[in-house]
């Protein structure tokens, strides 16, 4: 049978009928106690307590297991966990997998709360962080000690949309120390856009939050794992309490199945906007990773398969206060918030100083204020009329 088309399957998943039960979609099976008729019964459920079969609620209903192997077949791994926010998958995938004493390695550009997780948090247990330039590329290697645990990674980078050299980066990890864990951030690429545990990554995660559920309604984070982490990723997750109700299950379920659509719509929106920037006197630069102005680009080619709706661009000049907040203030199809990945698009303005605070690497910006968007289901000649007027307050 031939290799189904990414429209296709993401229209499958999660709909095998142990889970549907003769319906289209999974059931909402909503438990905190499973009751086991005999004694049997209950040693085969904690025997494989792993591998879909009702337990305890808290790991996992069927509602739960249709996700679970829904994410585990679209990223390609052996297993999927799931939290109750993109933070908590990223935070407890990296506890999973560490002592005290050991050492990380972590992408400058990474999302701020990772960054604050590790400095504020693993500190304490004498954990120690080191950062390295997105762009680094081979040099990783230079990086890493005989202490070094996780190498954590991002793709494309937070605000700033640098792209890794993601094939170069594991290939010179694996030669110094082929036990390190590599784990990336996946939200940009919804688990669609591209496929880390193909080029060799541990673990892929992802916000659920954003893409997968896309409609700014529920929290959610998940973690795929290959072979080798799946179950030290599971227990220890599990150890640490982590569960996500159904009906937020059931919602992140229910988007995959129009997350091809949306995304394309999200790209051709995304670059309609993004070319008509780079045309803007008043834009300096455009961080979009299909452009070639933004840094990596050239491996965005190579190891994606197409983009979103979510970059980022720089002006020229510094905004003045007022002028920063009448470009802001006064917007009417980008509102300002944080998160991203829904049917709506946002916006959120940053000066230099502000950009710095967050890049632990050698980051030079010019002075020029920075935005990032993320560019939504509307109409794009809509959302450039937005910014035309916004443009035209700060004359």
């Amino acid at each position: 049978m031939a290799k189904l088309k990414p429209e296709t399957q993401l229209v499958h998943l999660g709909r095998n009928p142990i889970y549907t039960q003769k319906g289209v979609n999974p059931v909402i099976q909503r438990t905190s106690s499973v009751i086991f008729n005999t004694l049997e019964e209950k040693q085969h459920a904690i025997h494989n307590r792993s591998n879909s079969v009702l337990f305890y609620g808290r790991r996992g209903t069927q509602t739960h297991f249709a996700f679970q192997e829904a994410m585990t077949e679209l990223e390609c791994g052996a297993g999927t966990t799931l939290y109750p926010s993109g933070a908590a998958a990223i935070n407890n995938a990296i506890l999973s997998f560490i002592t005290s004493g050991d050492h990380i390695l972590v992408t400058g550009s990474a999302y701020d709360p990772t960054q604050n997780f590790c400095d504020k948090i693993l500190s304490k247990f004498n954990i120690e962080t080191d950062y390295f330039d997105p762009l680094i590329g081979a040099g990783i290697a230079d990086l890493i000690r005989p202490n070094t645990r996780i190498i954590f990674l991002e793709a494309p980078s937070s605000i700033t949309m640098e792209i890794h050299d993601l094939p170069t980066i594991v290939q010179a990890i694996r030669q110094k120390a082929p036990d390190i864990i590599i784990m990336i951030d996946n939200t940009w690429a919804a688990g669609v856009l591209l496929k880390p545990l193909l080029l060799g990554i541990d673990i892929s995660i992802q916000s659920a939050t954003k893409y997968i559920n896309g409609h700014s309604d529920a929290m959610l984070g998940v973690a795929i794992a290959n072979k080798r982490c799946i179950e030290t990723l599971r227990e220890n997750s599990y150890l640490l309490g982590q569960t996500a109700d159904p009906d937020t299950v059931y919602m992140a379920g229910r988007g995959l199945h129009t997350l091809a659509t949306r995304l394309k719509q999200h790209e051709s929106n995304g670059l309609a906007v993004a070319y008509w920037l780079e045309q803007r006197p008043e834009v300096e630069q455009v961080f979009h990773p299909a452009l070639p102005s933004c840094p990596g680009h050239q491996f965005f080619i190579r190891d994606f398969s197409g983009s979103n709706g979510l970059f980022s661009f720089q002006l020229k000049s510094r905004l003045s206060k007022d002028q920063f907040e009448n470009f802001l203030n006064h917007l009417t199809q980008f509102k300002m918030g944080y998160s991203w990945g829904g049917y709506e698009s946002l916006i959120l303005g940053y000066q230099k100083e502000d950009l710095l605070s967050m890049r632990q690497y050698d980051y030079q910006p010019n002075d020029g204020t920075f935005f990032r968007i993320h560019v939504g289901l509307e109409h794009p000649q809509d959302l450039i009329d937005d910014l035309t007027l916004a443009f035209e307050r700060i004359q």
